[in-house]
């Protein structure tokens, strides 16, 4: 099994071009489930769970062409299977997105439980309370969603909670049902809005997407689209912080400084000098130390979840006590006692954790439990003291595309082993 050895204490300099957003392509990818021609899209990471989804969908009979840039032509013209599988779902949660395109455009679907990142309970549902509500007949038997509806029909939605999953499933499901549905407390994160977008290209008729109240009218038919992935928020982020907590100057282009002001703000409450442009993002640390901040995850527009564990990292070196609640997943610091191994001050009050800053972090044998407590060990070794070795790094590559390449073309000591 593949491990990253990072060799800490190299200040991070250079530019390094940041991919199209995991979050976002997996919907869209989903979503060409809905068409009846071929879709294009580009900007594409090129990450496992990219790969997963695509494996799922030509399990169901979608076809893809793929040039040498990953990007993708994606064809659903002869599907014939309906079904979403233990062995393919059981890896990545984001495989339930398929459930409403598949019970929309034919009528049937048979999909497994899902899987992915063990930090918490996240059911499924308010996906299945939604599409019982616009008609559907469903059945959860055996580990498995079986559903059924011959149209699905417009309704009024309100989501207990805020759930992005919840969201474009219900979304995507809606945009061929008949008549008119509202999805009221609808989730607003960036990547909803750029699902709304490929899906309008195709035909549908969403509006409200990034509001709280979403409105769309069902059609007849949706067709094949272009379209280019938004930028990813998380990476972005992930390597705005690492520059800040190796006392570097970096600059992260193809990217988009209006998707993360969260994390801006917190970044320049930590003393960190940012610029930005319409498509990059610098970070400027050199000769100085950060100050701890305070966070409280909530969805967006609020402190992203997945940013927490960065964050984390960032607060063990920093100045002073900082306090980071988790309002979203339960079990998301299990990234913590991997840091206490590298000589982290971090106490756990029920959501909260308490960080005492110190100067300098020990390296140590540590090991990734989930995909973003993974970037927080690979941040921590890149300021620690010898060489850390993180164990368990498929849950990296399912989010972070070539992230040892991009660290070193930053001068970071990073090697896969």
């Amino acid at each position: 099994m593949d491990q990253l050895l990072i060799t800490g204490g190299h200040p991070l300099q250079g530019e390094v071009r940041i991919s199209g957003a995991k979050n976002a392509a997996l919907p869209i990818l989903a979503a060409t489930l809905l068409a009846e021609t071929p879709s294009y899209i580009s900007n594409v990471p090129h990450l496992h769970d990219i790969t997963t989804m695509m494996h799922l969908l030509e399990e169901m009979g979608s076809t893809f062409v793929i040039d040498d840039h990953f990007n993708i032509e994606a064809n659903s013209q002869n599907v014939q299977k309906f079904t979403a599988p233990y062995e393919m779902v059981k890896t990545m949660r984001a495989s339930i997105l398929v459930l409403g395109p598949l019970l929309a455009r034919f009528g049937e679907a048979h999909v497994s439980l899902p899987g992915g990142c063990a930090i918490g309970a996240r059911p499924v549902n308010l996906h299945l309370q939604g599409l019982a509500a616009m008609g559907a007949d469903i059945c959860v038997e055996g580990g498995y969603i079986t559903a059924q509806a011959k149209r699905l029909q417009g309704t009024t939605l309100c989501l207990d909670v805020v759930t992005v999953t919840g969201t474009e499933n219900l979304m995507m499901a809606a945009t061929l049902a008949e008549g008119n549905t509202i999805i009221e407390n609808a989730a607003r994160e960036p990547e909803i809005i750029d699902l709304a977008i490929f899906l309008n290209r195709m035909g549908a008729r969403i509006e409200g997407a990034g509001t709280s109240t979403l409105r769309i009218t069902g059609v007849e038919k949706l067709y094949g689209a272009r379209h280019r992935v938004l930028p990813d928020r998380i990476e972005t982020g992930t390597y705005l912080i690492a520059a800040a907590m190796t006392g570097g100057k970096v600059k992260v282009n193809h990217t988009d400084a209006s998707l993360l002001d969260a994390v801006l703000l917190k970044l320049l409450e930590a003393g960190v000098t940012l610029s930005h442009g319409n498509d990059w993002i610098e970070v400027d640390m050199q000769g100085r130390r950060l100050r701890a901040v305070d966070i409280h995850t909530a969805p967006h527009p609020g402190f992203p979840t997945d940013m927490q564990a960065q964050l984390t990292a960032m607060n063990t070196i920093a100045e002073g006590v900082g306090m980071l609640t988790e309002s979203i997943f339960e079990n998301r610091f299990m990234h913590v006692s991997e840091l206490q191994r590298m000589g982290a001050n971090i106490r756990i009050e029920g959501k909260t954790a308490i960080v005492k800053g110190i100067e300098r972090l020990q390296a140590a044998p540590v090991m990734a439990t989930d995909l973003r407590a993974s970037a927080g060990l690979v941040l921590a070794g890149l300021v620690a003291e010898g060489d850390t070795l993180v164990d368990r790094i498929y849950h990296i590559d399912r989010g972070y595309e070539r992230i040892e390449e991009k660290l070193t073309q930053l001068g970071a000591h990073i090697r896969r082993v």
